[in-house]
């Protein structure tokens, strides 16, 4: 979704990741990154929409199919179908977060960031929004 907005020119990739920095403080990134691009787009108005356009899809999906996913996963065909999917869900993660991680990583400071957030969250376990609010304050005060 933003790799595509940003390609066709409704907004510059910046914005993409100030997205992604307001969307780590709450949980689920990607609902409220969406909300993020709406109001940017177009006011509250289109925040709620596309916060209504994010969630109602997945909750009417998981309602209409949780029912079916226990005899699919016994089927191999299907089992091996809903593997696929989840790994092709990883590559597209990957994906955006190599995007992202080029467009972010701009100097050998934020390159040092960048490594040390990724030790401390996979390592010591950190919870994101003290690395985000870590990282806000050493960019205020690397940029004063």
């Amino acid at each position: 979704m933003l790799i595509g907005a940003t390609h066709a020119g409704s907004q510059p990739l910046t914005n993409n990741l100030h997205a992604i920095a307001v969307g780590q403080i709450t949980p689920g990134p990607v609902f409220t990154t969406a909300t993020f691009v709406g109001y940017i787009l177009g006011g509250f108005p289109a925040g709620a929409v596309a916060t209504l356009g994010i969630f109602l899809p997945a909750f009417v999906f998981v309602a209409l199919s949780a029912p079916l996913v226990p005899r699919l996963r016994r089927s191999i065909l299907a089992g091996g179908f809903l593997d696929g999917v989840n790994v092709a869900s990883l590559a597209l993660m990957a994906v955006v977060t190599w995007f992202l991680g080029r467009s972010a990583i701009v100097s050998s400071w934020t390159l040092a960031l960048a490594l040390v957030s990724s030790v401390l969250l996979i390592r010591y376990r950190i919870n994101s929004v003290w690395l985000v609010l870590a990282g806000g304050l050493l960019g205020f005060l690397v940029a004063t």
